[in-house]
């Protein structure tokens, strides 16, 4: 669901790049008020397994496309919703501008599409009801899969209404709607199946993860440490072994707009501002398409430098501010 420059008009883009900006400060200032740097390594290793799991294209029978998980709904799950919105930004970055999976004046909304949908609304309103502080797998399967699924159409009916917006492209807005509403409703279900699966054995191994540091705080350093092991090598696992089978049919949103035109990429419109996006993505694109086989790997590397980076710069400002009021 990875949006490009092609579909968004300058206005409605630089939109989303504000609001997506708002919501990343809002999460940091959570952090930093809950002061939980415990927490960082495993927002690190789980930004990782997600960026990892997300090369992992599966094939949708019947269809001629292919989906992958979005992640929100379990990193909400695991470290709380902006904890998980934080670490799931952090991954678009990651894959925009060193992969180039996305565009960069798409960027903001491709967050609010992915990350605050998920994280933020799925979360909170859907999975948190069904789940509540259940361990029981058919609680935690229910809440995974409907969080999910209505997760990742709010983020396809949203693509497809800042594409309408823009007004720069000849999609049909029913018709965009219909398929793109379509096609995610399946990859929903197969991202909640996965998710499910995982929060399952993490209930039956480490119950206390289920429960957010911000709410209850996570039991004891030398588990957290454990966990942290455990997902650092999934992510490796997947990186760098199980995203050399992913399929290589087109994606939901790629699938949505062939339908329609024909054709899978749509030309970025003339303008300035989108040049030099495009000029600056292309920079700093080290591994544009992923097509090192180091790709995984690389990217769950920086993933975690990312938001290590970027905790440590709110938890250092928090410590400032407490010697500061301990010393007046």
């Amino acid at each position: 669901m990875h949006m490009s420059d092609a579909l968004l008009s300058t206005p409605v883009a630089l939109a989303g790049a504000g609001l997506a900006a708002v919501l990343i400060g809002v999460a940091g200032n959570k952090i930093k008020k809950n002061d939980d740097s415990s927490l960082v390594p495993l927002m690190g290793v789980m930004g990782a397994f997600v960026f990892a799991a997300q090369m992992v294209n599966f094939s949708i029978p019947g269809t001629g496309s292919s989906g992958h998980i979005v992640g929100g709904v379990l990193l909400a799950a695991l470290l709380g919703p902006w904890a998980g919105f934080l670490t799931l930004a952090s991954v678009l970055i990651i894959q925009c501008l060193i992969f180039s999976d996305g565009g960069l004046m798409a960027l903001g909304w491709n967050i609010i599409n992915m990350g605050a949908m998920t994280t933020l609304i799925a979360y909170p309103l859907i999975y948190k009801p069904i789940a509540r502080a259940s361990t029981k797998p058919w609680r935690l399967a229910a809440a995974s899969v409907a969080a999910c699924v209505a997760g990742l159409e709010l983020g396809a009916v949203m693509v497809t209404v800042e594409t309408w917006l823009s007004g720069i492209t000849a999609l049909p807005f029913l018709g965009f709607l219909g398929l793109m509403s379509a096609i995610h409703l399946v990859i929903g279900l197969g991202e909640g199946i996965a998710t499910s699966a995982v929060l399952v054995f993490v209930a039956k191994s480490r119950p206390d993860l289920l429960v957010p540091a911000s709410a209850a705080g996570h039991s004891g350093k030398k588990g957290l440490r454990k966990a942290v092991i455990w997902f650092a090598v999934a992510a490796l696992v997947v990186a760098g072994g199980l995203s050399f089978l992913a399929s290589s049919d087109p994606d939901g949103l790629e699938w949505s707009i062939g339908r329609l035109t024909g054709g899978m990429e749509l030309e970025t419109a003339g303008n300035a501002i989108a040049e030099g996006a495009e000029n600056i993505r292309q920079t700093t694109a080290l591994m544009p398409d992923y097509e090192s086989s180091f790709s995984g790997v690389v990217g769950a590397v920086m993933v975690v430098a990312l938001v290590w980076a970027v905790c440590s710069v709110i938890t250092s400002r928090r410590k400032k501010v407490t010697v500061k009021d301990e010393q007046a």
